[in-house]
C-alpha cells in the first residue's frame, strides 16, 4: 500500500524548482485554482524555524497577492500594530529591522524581514490598490484550547471587516483542519487533544477556508509518520506540491486517508526524542487541501544577519 501512495504522489504532485521568493511563479501556478476562491488560505508550517519553509511560505503569499487577489496576509505569532509594522507596510514609516528586534522569537529572522519589505515595495508599486498586515483582535485565553478559539475569531473577524481575501501564515498545529487533533511538543507534557483554529474556520466556512501544510522530512521522520511516505515520494527533487483534494484509489486511500502522525517542531525540540514532537489524531487528507514538501531546511536567518 505504501509503495502505491508513493507513485501515485509522484504521478499527481508538482515539482517546484525554483526557491526564492522572487523567482518566477510558473512551478506553482498549479496550486492557484485549488485556492483563488477561498476568503482564507492558510499556510502552515512544520515548524516555523526554518529558512526553506518560511521562503516557500512567502512565495506562495506572493503569488495569491500578485495574482490571485489577496490582499490581507495574517502572520500569526505577535502584534504587527504594537511593533509598528502595519503601519509601516501601509506608510513606510519605521525600521522594520528595529520593530522585528521587538518581536516574539518566530518573527526575529530574516524571512519574515524579508517578507515585510516585499510587502511595503508592493504597496509603492500599487498605491491604489494595497495590500495590508493583518491586526485581527485578540482575545484572552486561558487555555491552548480557548487560543484556538480566539486565533480562529480574529481572523474571521479581520475578513469580514475588510473584505480582503486573506492569507495567513503561521503553525501547522493550529491551521490544519483539526476536528479534534492531538499534539505533542515535549516528552515532558502530556499531548493535548482539542480542536484548533483550521477546524473552526472550515466549519464556519467551508471551502472557503483552504489549508496547506508546509511538510519536511528532518530530522529521519519514524516509519510511523506520514512523513515517511512523502519523503519516498519526493526521490531526488527538492521539494513538490500535493493537491490532497483529487480522488485517489482505494490502495493510496488506505494510506494517506488513515490515521497518522506529522512531525511537529513548536519553540523547543528534543532530538533525542524526536518522536515526542508530532500531530496525530486524523489523516494527512484531513488535516490538509494540499501539501508543500520541502526535501532539506536550514536554520532560519536571524535579522541580524
Amino acid at each position: 500500500m505504501q509503495t502505491a501512495a508513493t507513485e501515485w504522489i509522484r504521478q499527481n504532485s508538482h515539482a517546484l524548482t525554483a526557491r526564492k521568493p522572487d523567482e518566477p511563479f510558473d512551478d506553482l501556478r498549479p496550486l492557484a485554482p485549488l485556492v483563488r476562491d477561498a476568503r482564507i488560505v492558510a499556510l502552515g508550517a512544520a515548524t516555523r524555524q526554518t529558512r526553506e519553509l518560511s521562503e516557500v511560505a512567502h512565495r506562495v503569499a506572493r503569488l495569491l497577492v500578485e495574482e490571485e487577489g489577496f490582499r490581507s496576509v495574517v502572520l500569526e505569532g505577535d502584534d504587527p500594530g504594537r511593533l509598528g509594522l502595519a503601519a509601516y507596510v501601509a506608510t513606510g514609516a519605521g525600521d522594520p529591522g528595529a520593530m522585528l528586534a521587538e518581536a516574539r522569537a518566530f518573527w526575529r529572522t530574516g524571512e519574515i524581514l524579508e517578507l515585510v519589505r516585499w510587502m511595503r515595495a508592493y504597496n509603492e508599486r500599487h498605491p491604489g490598490d494595497p495590500v495590508r498586515l493583518a491586526e485581527p483582535p485578540t482575545a484572552q485565553a486561558g487555555t491552548l484550547a480557548e487560543a484556538e478559539r480566539a486565533l480562529a475569531d480574529g481572523a474571521a473577524w479581520w475578513q469580514r471587516h475588510t473584505g480582503d481575501k486573506v492569507v495567513y501564515w503561521g503553525g501547522m498545529a493550529h491551521t490544519a483542519i483539526g476536528t479534534p487533533r492531538t499534539v505533542s511538543v515535549s516528552p515532558t507534557e502530556p499531548p493535548q487533544t482539542h480542536r484548533n483554529m483550521g477546524g473552526y474556520l472550515r466549519e464556519r466556512m467551508g471551502t472557503g477556508f483552504r489549508s496547506i501544510g508546509l511538510t519536511m522530512p528532518m530530522p529521519t521522520p519514524s516509519p510511523a509518520f506520514v512523513d515517511t511516505v512523502l519523503t519516498e515520494a519526493a526521490g531526488t527533487g527538492p521539494a513538490y506540491f500535493l493537491d490532497l483534494t483529487l480522488p485517489r484509489p482505494e490502495p493510496v486511500r488506505r494510506v494517506l486517508d488513515a490515521p497518522t502522525r506529522t512531525r511537529l517542531i513548536g519553540p523547543t525540540y528534543d532530538p533525542r526524542h524526536d518522536e515526542s514532537h508530532h500531530m496525530s489524531g486524523a489523516a494527512l487528507t484531513t488535516w490538509f487541501d494540499a501539501i508543500i514538501h520541502t526535501q532539506e531546511v536550514t536554520p532560519s536567518r536571524r535579522i541580524t544577519e
